[in-house]
């Protein structure tokens, strides 16, 4: 094996330059007491430095650009510069200043090989975008992409011309576009790396590509070359782009028409145009408010992921348990076997059960396997960690026990009760509840300081939120422990309070509340849900509840009525539709009809639509008579006002939780921020008298709580 570093010119706090045996250069990046490496604008000077130092050293024959850390290139560059900047001016010239960096290292005179293993994203890739070649190792840990289109900004270092370049305008829109990261088989084949090899050789390889000298790059299809490279290709290809992203952002992310911009404007004219546009591009985005409310979310939810929710330290965790096989419970073990590589045990009352959830992670894991996401060898391995049983045998050695049967008191009572003697006191018991008091279910513990709520949604494999609830008696041990388990499934974890609906429902039941009282009024099923879907949720509220299960979801209502009052009374006609069997998507039957249910007129047209006959259940003539501004008020303010109540009983400690718990609980539009983010935009005083005028026209339930009241005479905000 070829000694790797001989030589050592420059040491810094970040970059390292060394000499191999071969003359091979190489600049080793390591951010001094971080994670992973993130690009700063202080980093340009000391990255020139090295590079000119390299050039200087006699006989060095190329460069070799890799990372210090273990497990990650480059992560991209450090978003928090952007909060620095006061002017589009000042937010330009910081992409400006990346794209004269790597203009430097595309010219540099010596070959320049980015040798990658783990992230590489962002500013990362586009450092990579700017080598001479790109080698990268099949670590299950190295992903390349562009995720800058999430934050509400395009690659500002270049990348929105580097990359159509290299790999095809049609393949780099979808890339840059979705923000979607590739791993290292798919790069290769898109052409973004010129070789796929193992971690333990990828600077050799690195270093014997240089010493071969450069290689052709992978030539365009006829095709690709037809988008970029003609008027017509160009106005087509690019028409349908916009089509498409605007159909499917509603205008709200202005990002993405940006991106067609400025790539379409690069290969239109030529890259130096290209990267003056995309620098301007860039400077304007970071200055808008959705840029804004997505670096906000992604800073709560980046703060999320170093907090435990205790001040003790997790337990290690080894196995799970899994109390009951429906989707819930298969969803919940699927994730558990799949993202946090633990073993899952599954207990169900019958053989059907138990073989219900193992299906579910079958057919999840061969789907991946047919679409070649996954090997067939890590399949086996994944469904390897999954087993099942009838009775407790095998549960004596769980950490954490999950409870996922259906809402009975009594019944989690007495799972609690069988889990203390299985296990001596010594293992957590999570109720996965959505409705029912942990205090409740622990009240009749041996151990109650090991009994929580851990609340998932449906469903459980893309819902990206988890809630844990601790109840008073509930231990810091037992919370640290729930927390670092829901992180190693993948989810974004916040700590709510014990109090019913917790914090996601609580808000959500009077949004679809409302919706259903619009409905009863007489408005349109189609209309209410296309006012919502317009202001920015994923799907409108009678939509949604069809997706929940209509049984599910009102079942809660009773609670909610009971524990806080009238507020969150659905209307009484809605029984009727609850009396008619009708569940929603699961059983084909909801407000809406699926597929095999629609009507004989629906060919040829969406495979859902509203059920005609929901009007005759509830002895009403639909009507479109409220405007869709006023229907998203009546629904959306009843949420954020319900909110505010959270924060002020400590169901939710702080606003970035209520903002992260709203985004990824139940859609909320993330180019808002959130709920508390929205109002501060709107400010405090004029959702107040909002508030006051719906209450005039609608009822006390308008009302603005207390603290909101407080709030808009002080004129507060819920962030600095």
């Amino acid at each position: 094996m070829m000694e790797q570093q001989q030589t050592t010119l420059e040491k810094s706090s970040v970059f390292q330059f060394s000499v191999r045996n071969d003359k091979v250069g190489v600049i080793t990046i390591d951010v001094v007491g971080e994670k992973v490496n993130t690009l700063k604008a202080e980093f340009v000077q000391q990255f020139q430095d090295v590079l000119r130092q390299a050039q200087q050293h006699s006989g060095v024959k190329g460069l070799i650009i890799t990372s210090g850390k273990t497990d990650s290139f480059i992560a991209g560059a450090d978003i928090a510069m952007i909060a620095g900047c006061k002017t589009k001016e000042e937010a330009s010239a910081l992409a400006k200043a990346g794209q004269d960096l790597f203009t430097q290292l595309e010219n540099y005179p010596l070959p320049v090989v980015a040798a990658i293993n783990g992230a590489c994203l962002g500013g990362g890739l586009e450092l990579a975008l700017a080598c001479h070649g790109r080698i990268c190792s099949d670590n299950s840990k190295t992903r390349l992409g562009l995720p800058e289109v999430q934050l509400g900004l395009l690659p500002g270092s270049g990348g929105t011309q580097r990359l159509p370049r290299l790999i095809g305008v049609t393949s780099a829109l979808d890339m840059i576009l979705t923000g979607r990261q590739v791993n290292a088989k798919r790069a290769l084949k898109l052409g973004l790396v010129n070789d796929v090899v193992s971690q333990d050789i990828l600077l050799e390889v690195a270093a014997k590509w240089i010493l071969s000298g450069k290689k052709e790059q992978k030539k365009h299809s006829m095709m690709d070359r037809f988008w970029a490279n003609t008027t017509l290709g160009r106005n087509i290809l690019f028409g349908q782009a916009k089509k498409r992203t605007l159909a499917k952002t509603k205008g709200h992310y202005p990002a993405a028409e940006r991106i067609l911009h400025v790539i379409e404007r690069g290969l239109e004219k030529d890259i130096q145009t290209g990267f003056k546009e995309e620098a301007n591009a860039f400077g304007e985005l970071a200055m808008t408010p959705v840029s804004s409310a997505l670096r906000h979310l992604f800073f709560a939810s980046t703060a999320l992921k170093n907090e435990t929710g205790s001040s003790e330290k997790p337990d290690n965790l080894h196995h799970i348990g899994i109390l009951g096989g429906g989707l819930m419970g298969g969803g919940i073990a699927f994730v558990t076997a799949t993202k946090g590589n633990l073993p899952a045990r599954i207990k169900d009352i019958s053989d059907k059960g138990i073989a219900q959830a193992l299906n579910y992670s079958w057919k999840a894991l061969s789907a991946k396997v047919s679409k070649k996401r996954l090997p067939a060898r890590e399949c086996q391995r994944q469904m390897g960690l999954l087993s099942g049983s009838l009775d407790y045998s095998g549960f004596h050695q769980s950490n954490i026990i999950i409870e996922a049967v259906f809402e009975d008191l009594a019944l989690k009572q007495k799972m609690v009760a069988d889990i203390e003697e299985v296990g001596n006191g010594k293992i957590i018991f999570a109720s996965n509840t959505s409705s029912l008091p942990i205090h409740k279910i622990a009240e009749t513990a041996k151990y109650p300081e090991k009994v929580i709520g851990l609340h998932y949604f449906s469903p459980v494999e893309k819902m990206p939120l988890v809630e844990v609830i601790p109840h008073e008696n509930t231990d810091e041990k037992t919370i640290a422990t729930t927390v670092a388990f829901a992180k190693k499934q993948g989810k974004v974890a916040i700590v709510v309070g014990d109090k019913p609906g917790f914090y996601v429902n609580r808000i959500l039941a009077p949004y679809i509340s409302e919706a259903l009282t619009c409905l009863v009024q007489g408005e349109p099923i189609e209309n209410i849900d296309k006012a919502l879907v317009q202001f920015g949720f994923p799907v409108g509220p009678i939509q949604l509840l069809d997706e929940v299960g209509i049984d599910i979801g009102t079942k809660i209502t009773p609670i909610l009525v009971n524990a806080f009052g009238e507020r969150f009374a659905s209307p009484p006609a809605v029984d009727a539709i609850i009396a008619d069997n009708r569940k929603g998507r699961k059983n084909g039957r909801g407000f809406y009809l699926y597929a095999k249910h629609a009507l004989p007129f629906s060919l040829g047209k969406s495979k859902k639509q509203p059920d005609p006959a929901i009007y005759r259940l509830l002895q009403i003539k639909p009507k479109n008579q409220l405007s869709s501004s006023e229907i998203t008020e009546r629904c959306l303010l009843l949420m954020l006002n319900e909110a505010v109540r959270c924060l002020d009983e400590n169901i939710i400690k702080q606003p970035r939780d209520g903002d992260i718990g709203a985004v990824f609980g139940i859609g909320f539009p993330p180019f808002f921020g959130g709920p508390f983010r929205y109002m501060d935009s709107m400010g405090t005083t004029k959702v107040t008298e909002k508030l006051n005028q719906l209450a005039d026209k609608y009822g006390e339930k308008y009302r603005p709580c207390e603290r909101l009241v407080e709030m808009a005479k002080r004129n507060e905000r819920f962030y600095d």
